[in-house]
């Protein structure tokens, strides 16, 4: 396995997954991973399943997902409640399938958050009502007895490459599907990423490591935001079509 797409936080936007697999079909990746939280949101949470169900691709269970498959529906918040609503069993059946951590040859580690916690970032740190860059010994610290020399991480949305001082890296694809959210966890806070693009990356083994790119692509991010606004969320309509933060505007 020389050349990897990864993919991350698809969250039902079935628009941006499709531009994101036929921008991959000219790339020549040997494999695909995508690294959780498939179905949450107001968009398209069945369609999506069908789709990514079609997949020969390895599925990491994100917290989202979890929370779908084994949390008491009376527990969701709104972005879980609309997807349980409009998936069938069978889709929920699959999220329960999926595994939290997959470990590939080549030393690739793979899952949604961190290794012990698939609703924690491994690499922001949330303070002031934002999230910066973690420093390495949070890194580090975050990881636990993880000692793979590449991890893949998704859940903040973010695109990141972190060399760690021993040169380990760690990788955040960024989100296919949704570039800004607010959450209340660890603290109240907002990630956005400034423009509505559907994101991931391609890592490529080269003789003296693992290159990586990162992806922008361009899809119909109205048509996501008009879904978002039909199913009563401006929340997620104004950040599918900004890639910013701006509440129910």
């Amino acid at each position: 396995m020389n050349r990897l797409a990864v993919l991350s936080d698809v969250h039902g936007n079935l628009p941006a997954l499709e531009a994101v697999v036929a921008d991959l079909s000219g790339r020549e990746v040997d494999r695909v991973v995508n690294l959780g939280d498939h179905l949450s949101g107001p968009l398209w949470p069945q369609e999506t399943a069908d789709f990514l169900m079609g997949c020969d691709w390895v599925h990491i269970l994100g917290n989202h997902d979890r929370w779908m498959a084994y949390q008491d529906p009376a527990q969701h918040g709104p972005s879980d409640k609309y997807a349980y609503a409009h998936t069938a069993g069978a889709a929920r059946a699959w999220l329960a399938s999926l595994p939290a951590r997959v470990e590939l040859e080549g030393g690739l580690l793979l899952f949604h958050g961190t290794p012990a916690d698939d609703n924690a970032y491994l690499l922001e740190t949330v303070a002031d009502s934002r999230a910066r860059l973690a420093d390495p010994d949070e890194v580090r610290a975050r990881l636990g007895g993880a000692t793979a020399p590449v991890v893949l991480c998704g859940h903040s949305h973010v695109p990141r490459l972190v060399r760690r001082p021993d040169g380990r890296l760690a990788l955040n694809p960024g989100s296919v599907g949704l570039q800004a959210y607010d959450d209340t966890g660890p603290e109240p806070h907002v990630i956005e990423n400034g423009s509505p693009h559907a994101r991931y990356a391609v890592l490529e083994r080269q003789e003296g490591g693992w290159r990586a790119e990162f992806v922008l692509v361009s899809y119909d991010h109205e048509s996501a935001a008009a879904q978002a606004r039909r199913n009563g969320r401006p929340d997620w309509a104004s950040a599918l079509r900004t890639g910013y933060f701006q509440g129910g505007a």
